[in-house]
């Protein structure tokens, strides 16, 4: 793969907590975001005019995979061509506890392996839930961060109103890094294309 300005891996929450319909939301917002006219050209406007995107899933300790593999998007084509697999992609790890460390290390594991080489790397968590099984995500952050990698987290608080002050404290760090939040699924899509804009605008790694 060439080079390319980010290296963005989607750390995606299919835990027990995220039932059948909030899956489906989850998954079509972010298919909707990749097809937004913006985002498509947001993620090919950088000096090297691409992005490397992949999507994994995670829920409970030892239950990590990848989604969506790596993919170079360089404009809409390739934009909604990832958009569409992520559509289709199948809840691939079973439902369980809220892992969400481990889901994190598993996340920087990806970026450490991105088959292109990039200026910036970004771990975007998602999720409705606080950590409740396996490494606490703080330490896992300060591992991330101390390679070079921003991560940011956007909070779902139909289960846990408070849970944006965990991503605070306990998951975002970097360059540039921020904690965003919406009310519940049915606004995921909106939530998520404004993320997406705001990574793509980061500020590279001094």
């Amino acid at each position: 793969m060439e080079k390319v300005d980010l290296a963005l891996c989607l750390a995606v929450d299919a835990s027990s907590s995220v039932d059948y319909d909030e899956f489906g939301l989850m998954l079509g917002g972010y298919a909707a975001a990749f097809r937004d006219e913006g985002v498509a050209a947001a993620l090919a406007t950088g000096p090297r005019g691409a992005t490397a995107v992949c999507m994994m899933m995670w829920s409970g300790r030892g239950a990590q995979q990848v989604a969506v593999p790596w993919a170079r998007l360089d404009g809409a084509a390739a934009s909604a061509a990832f958009a569409d697999a992520v559509e289709g992609a199948p809840r691939i790890v079973p439902p369980g506890a809220t892992a969400l460390g481990e889901g994190m290390v598993a996340g920087l594991a990806l970026l450490a392996a991105c088959p292109a080489e990039a200026t910036r790397l970004v771990l975007d968590v998602s999720g409705d839930g606080r950590n409740n099984q396996g490494r606490a995500p703080g330490p896992v952050r300060d591992i991330g961060v101390g390679a070079g990698v921003t991560i940011n987290a956007l909070a779902v608080l139909n289960e846990e109103p408070d849970l944006l002050d965990h991503y605070r404290d306990e998951v975002i760090g970097g360059p540039g890094a921020f904690a965003m939040h919406t009310p519940d699924y049915a606004a995921f899509a909106e939530a998520i294309r404004e993320k997406l804009l705001r990574e793509t605008a980061g500020a590279p790694i001094a």
